[in-house]
């Protein structure tokens, strides 16, 4: 009998061993023998959010729907845009209540950067103003040769006119050259749309009438327009955007990190390649050309 109880204690002490054994195999397969790879995490900024104020030609053309989300991903900024003409963006500028700009209207910038109310200034890329209107150009604007040449022959003839009249980049350079053309548009013919670039040519197209552009929002709007290119080319006619901070020595609310950091992201080769072929898949040419690192003169 204690043979028989001695030789069961052996036995089950035999099966306590094959189990550990079993156990502590089965635990080292399964774990792990190297750390699983991290993943890059898009940064976090003590102030995510950004407000950029920028004019409707850049939002109406496509481009900032490829920039913006690139920027986002790349910082970890959320861009609040504001998208109205160029002087209501230099506005919110003067006032404190953007964090960086994104514009059109060179002379109209100046004054911010010499009062120091905009830092950081950087030329940023063009592309070019162009005149549309029926194909059958009843004011024959492709004889004439010049922008205000062209506002002439309008204002000659039976045709309307439709301005975005709203003190836009677009809208500055349109009041200069009827000036540059010595002659006040007629009432009767000159309307004005309070508009953005792609209302005022959709306006401009129910009424067959003729109107000044930058060739971005033309060209991302013309397969619902009723409008040609008439006029185009010449150093008169180039349309040049900057981007800037504003000063946070005159508004300290401002988002100084991520007015920086966009000013940075756009002026980066990568972002400046980005712009350069913007356009080329759908339209067959570049809706910009990307100027980082140029001077004005350089574009003239």
């Amino acid at each position: 009998m204690k043979k028989s109880l001695k030789s069961r204690f052996n036995i089950l002490g035999v099966l306590m061993i094959a189990l550990m054994v079993i156990v502590v195999g089965c635990g080292t397969a399964t774990t792990p023998t190297t750390p699983a790879p991290q993943t890059a995490e898009t940064p976090k900024p003590a102030r995510p959010e950004l407000i950029l104020a920028t004019t409707t030609s850049t939002q109406d053309s496509g481009l900032l729907d490829t920039l913006i989300p690139a920027f986002e991903k790349k910082t970890g900024y959320k861009v609040k845009t504001v998208a109205v003409g160029t002087g209501a963006a230099l506005a919110m500028g003067e006032k404190g209540d953007a964090d960086v700009l994104l514009v059109h209207a060179p002379a109209s910038e100046k004054k911010l950067v010499d009062n120091k109310t905009a830092i950081n200034y950087q030329l940023v890329m063009h592309n070019d103003f162009i005149i549309v209107g029926p194909s059958a150009d009843p004011a024959k604007v492709k004889e004439t040769k010049t922008a205000p040449d062209a506002l002439k022959a309008i204002n000659a003839s039976p045709s309307i006119f439709v301005s975005r009249g709203d003190d836009s980049g677009t809208d500055k350079m349109e009041k200069a050259l009827w000036k540059t053309a010595a002659i006040t548009p007629t009432p009767a013919k000159y309307q004005s749309t309070g508009q953005g670039m792609g209302q005022t040519l959709t306006i401009a197209s129910e009424k067959e009438a003729y109107t000044l552009t930058d060739r971005a929002t033309y060209l991302a709007s013309k397969k619902n327009l009723k409008l040609d290119i008439l006029l185009q080319g010449g150093i008169s006619l180039l349309n040049i955007y900057h981007v800037m901070q504003v000063n946070p020595e005159k508004f300290p609310k401002v988002n100084t990190d991520g007015a920086k950091a966009f000013v940075d992201f756009m002026v980066n080769a990568d972002t400046q390649k980005l712009i350069g072929s913007f356009g080329k898949d759908k339209y067959g040419q570049a809706l910009f050309f990307a100027d980082a690192g140029k001077k004005m003169e350089d574009l003239k």
